[in-house]
């Protein structure tokens, strides 16, 4: 029992690398900008279908393509930021919310136009394979996700504590107005934002295909995920957004193993609905996070 036990923790938290890679740049985003952005789930199935196309016309490993799809989709979130964030930026939460969903929508109708609803798989070299250690298993690709994922957001928290850019995102997410009084150039700074997130977003795309297959609706499942594990971290933390994803990531194994896989999205609503109500601004959330620079 004991055994089984090591290798539920192990697969929840290597799931839960990879929640919380998908979910750091959400929480990037409304941490800076104060965009809920519900596309996001829809981004990262657009790096899932890049990551599909690069390997059917390079012949490449979808690993080694990686960072070719975290430039485009990088690039991808630039142009999102300049023609469909910055128009609704400072706009009632309901047209943030619109503009947003029907991003997605549209982003699902076109990966369908393009490639229909059939289930897409991207090979890996590596699919398929499996680590053991101490009586472990360890899906090589599921293990490669959640190293990558570790590294990413280890980097992300020394670029926003070190680097000039970093200090001028967290002086806008901590009040916007005086941020720009201190020639902080904003709109520069939240285009940025929008396409480091949506770069993240591409990345677990990359890192998702080998493991699941890509279809146009992937992406709704979990951008709920992503919501769940940002409010439980707590808004606008990175670190919160790493913590959130590896307990859900424990919680949905657990609980589907022990109480079957119908009960998974229960469980984690319970813990997620528990947590809010001892600390509502999540676990590593400051109170009124939600308010800041409105």
């Amino acid at each position: 029992m004991t055994a089984i036990l090591l290798q539920l923790v192990i697969s929840g938290l290597l799931l839960g690398g990879i929640y919380a890679l998908v979910s750091v740049g959400l929480t990037l985003i409304f941490g800076v900008s104060r965009i809920k952005n519900f596309a996001h789930g829809d981004l990262v199935m657009v790096g899932m279908y890049v990551t599909y196309a690069l390997t059917v016309a390079t012949g490449l490993d979808p690993y080694l393509l990686a960072p070719v799809v975290v430039l485009l989709l990088f690039g991808f979130g630039l142009l999102l930021s300049f023609a469909l964030i910055r128009p609704i930026q400072g706009a009632p939460q309901v047209a943030q919310i619109f503009a947003t969903v029907g991003l997605g929508l549209v982003l699902q109708n076109l990966a369908l136009m393009m490639y229909g609803a059939d289930f897409r798989s991207t090979p890996s070299i590596i699919s398929g394979k499996v680590l053991r250690f101490a009586g472990v298993a360890l899906p090589a690709s599921l293990l490669i996700a959640f190293v990558v994922a570790m590294v990413v957001i280890a980097g992300l928290t020394i670029f926003l504590r070190l680097s000039l850019t970093g200090k001028a995102m967290r002086a806008i997410a901590q009040d916007r107005r005086a941020a720009s009084l201190m020639s902080i150039d904003v709109k520069r700074i939240d285009m940025l934002t929008f396409g480091l997130g949506t770069a993240c977003a591409g990345l677990a795309g990359a890192l998702l295909a080998p493991v699941f297959p890509a279809f146009p609706t992937v992406g709704v499942n979990l951008v709920l995920i992503c919501f769940v594990v940002v409010i439980l971290g707590g808004l606008g933390s990175v670190e919160g957004a790493l913590i959130g994803g590896l307990l859900i990531g424990l919680v949905e194994t657990l609980s589907g193993f022990f109480l079957g896989s119908a009960m998974s999205q229960i469980a984690y609503f319970l813990v997620f609905i528990a947590v809010l109500c001892l600390r509502p601004a999540g676990l590593f959330g400051q109170r009124g996070a939600e308010t800041l620079g409105s």
